[in-house]
């Protein structure tokens, strides 16, 4: 069995994290039906993503997280301990 090295197999993607989920639904897309975008002697989908993914032809976008208006809770509702 053939040993993934994922520290020294990342490319060009910054955390090791987010390697993982992009290979992760890669793999879901395949598994689905997508078509491979490159071809090698593999036949398993997990492999195959993460060849993808390390040869940069996943593309993916990073979105800041939207930060939600904390609610204040009145006096009456602290004093009660009432939790939104």
């Amino acid at each position: 069995m053939e040993v993934f090295e994922l520290t020294n197999n990342i490319g060009k993607i910054d955390s090791k994290f987010r390697y993982i989920i992009l290979a992760a639904k890669r793999t879901r897309q395949l598994q689905a039906g997508a078509r491979p975008a490159l071809t090698i002697q593999s036949k398993k989908f997990t492999r195959i993503a993460q060849e993808e993914v390390t040869s940069g032809l996943v593309k993916y976008d990073i979105v800041e997280e939207a930060t939600k208006p904390s609610k204040k809770r009145s006096p009456k509702e602290a004093k009660e301990g009432k939790v939104h």
